[in-house]
């Protein structure tokens, strides 16, 4: 049995004492817009580390000379590699709002996975049920920030006439939370139940330019 996703299970796992990313990945975001501007689906590109990268290759023997090129074969056993475990209650760290309310998505699909210059790129789909584009929030978080995202590739949507504004998380303000957090319970409850990610989230949200009469 292949135990490569064993490390990224370790993600689910409340980081004790502290809130200190072990694992670095850089997103892009591409928001499927149809003609009632209403978004319906993501596209998710997930790049990690290097180390995290190695750790994944050397689980699943995949590139020995280490050259960091791998064959279509390898790329086809790493494929969706990311998307095996699906616990209960996981939501895949994505979390899209519409007016404040939790949309519930299906769970993701692979659909594309390279390995260029030492880092993995997994990429996956998932469908949003039809949400205003002027009422929609996304978050893409850990919520034990074990795994620190950051949408530094960007947002791209299908509708040309469309944006998306990425705003960065308070760093001072999460730090605080974090502290308060750490202040306020026991040694056994920080380690069961710290959820500080969604105080280091990037926060997308769009707009679309109102048509001309």
């Amino acid at each position: 049995m292949k135990h490569a996703y064993c490390a990224f299970a370790l993600a689910l796992v409340a980081t004790p004492l502290g809130a200190h990313p072990h694992i670095f990945v850089d997103t892009a975001l591409r928001l499927e817009i149809n003609d009632r501007l209403e978004v319906t689906g993501v596209t998710v590109t997930w790049t990690y580390d290097d180390f995290f990268t190695l750790l994944i290759l050397e689980d699943y023997g995949l590139d020995p000379d280490g050259d960091g090129e791998l064959t279509q074969a390898e790329l086809d056993e790493l494929h969706g590699f990311d998307l095996i475990e699906w616990p209960e209650g996981f939501e895949g760290d994505l979390y899209v709002y519409s007016a404040g309310e939790k949309v519930e998505m299906p769970r993701p699909r692979p659909i594309g996975i390279a390995v260029e210059d030492g880092f993995i790129t997994a990429t996956h789909f998932r469908e949003i049920p039809p949400v205003p584009v002027e009422a929609i929030e996304i978050l893409q978080y850990d919520p034990t920030y074990y795994v620190a995202y950051d949408v530094s590739q960007g947002v791209s949507l299908t509708d040309p006439d469309c944006t998306a504004t990425v705003t960065d998380p308070d760093q001072q303000a999460a730090q605080d939370a974090v502290e308060k957090e750490l202040a306020g319970g026991s040694m056994e409850d920080i380690f069961n139940e710290m959820r500080v990610g969604i105080h280091f989230a990037d926060t997308v949200t769009l707009s679309c330019a109102q048509p001309s009469n």
